[in-house]
């Protein structure tokens, strides 16, 4: 269903397309679900990409996929590169005026 919603997007709006690189993130995350997980990096890269090109690296869409990435390297044990998506999702947030307050940091929450 996802395949057939991503081509649909590309083909409408592009492959840049914020409504594309949404459905490849969700693309992702179901290849993860699946244990696909060489698959899932490569859906996830696709989208860091372009949201770094048309938002910047602190835009929370930007964000939420290097968030996605931290997951998927944490659910395969490689903490060294689960920590630095982390870190720099947590350190993203920070630099857009968040102060790693908002709610998916999960920090500052009481």
């Amino acid at each position: 269903m996802y395949r057939r919603a991503l081509e649909g997007n590309e083909k409408a709006w592009g492959p840049e397309h914020a409504s594309t690189l949404g459905t490849i993130n969700r693309l992702g995350d179901l290849y993860a679900d699946q244990g696909k997980m060489a698959e899932a990096e490569a859906m996830y890269r696709r989208p860091l990409e372009g949201y770094e090109k048309a938002w910047g690296p602190e835009h929370p869409s930007t964000l939420g996929t290097v968030n996605r990435l931290g997951d998927l390297y944490a659910d395969q044990r490689k903490m060294a590169e689960a920590e630095a998506m982390y870190r720099r999702a947590l350190e993203g947030s920070r630099q857009d005026g968040r102060s790693g307050s908002h709610a998916s940091t999960g920090v500052g929450r009481q």
